[in-house]
C-alpha cells in the first residue's frame, strides 16, 4: 500500500511540474535580417494583421512571445526578432512549419520585403541567428 501511495504522489508532482510553464524548457532565438526601405510599410502592414493560420502554425510550432523589431542603422533598415520555442525538436518543428501552405504563401509575401545579410543568403535563407550575449530573468 505504502509503495502505490508513493507512486500516486510522484505522478502528482511529476503531472504539476510537466504543467507548469515556468518549468518548461525554453530555448530564446534572437534573429536579424535587412528590410528594402520602400518595402517597410507593406511589411508593417502585413504584420498589424497577420493572418489567422500562420498565428496557428507559429503555436503549433511551440513558438512563443515571439516580436519583430525594426531599426535604421547609418542608411539600412534592419528587422529584429527575438521568439522564445518550447518544444523539444527545433528542427523537425522548423520543417512542420515550411510545409504549411499558408505559411509559405505568407513567406511569398514577406520575402521578398527582406534584404538578407551575406551569410543567411549563403545558406539560402533570410534570418540570421544572433548569439545570446546576456539574459536576465
Amino acid at each position: 500500500m505504502k509503495n502505490i501511495v508513493c507512486r500516486i504522489v510522484l505522478g502528482i508532482v511529476v503531472l504539476l511540474i510537466s504543467c507548469n510553464p515556468s518549468a518548461q524548457k525554453v530555448v530564446r532565438y534572437g534573429m536579424v535580417t535587412g528590410i528594402k526601405p520602400e518595402k517597410i510599410a507593406y511589411y508593417k502592414k502585413l504584420h498589424a494583421a497577420p493572418w489567422p493560420g500562420v498565428v496557428k502554425k507559429i503555436r503549433e510550432c511551440n513558438i512563443r512571445n515571439y516580436s519583430i523589431y525594426l531599426q535604421k542603422i547609418d542608411d539600412k533598415y534592419y528587422l529584429f526578432s527575438y521568439f522564445e520555442y518550447t518544444g523539444n525538436d527545433f528542427d523537425a518543428d522548423m520543417k512542420k512549419m515550411a510545409s504549411d501552405t499558408i505559411t509559405q504563401r505568407w513567406w511569398k509575401q514577406t520575402d521578398p520585403t527582406q534584404l538578407p545579410l551575406p551569410e543567411a543568403l549563403a545558406r539560402h535563407q533570410i534570418w540570421t541567428a544572433m548569439s545570446e550575449v546576456f539574459h536576465q530573468q
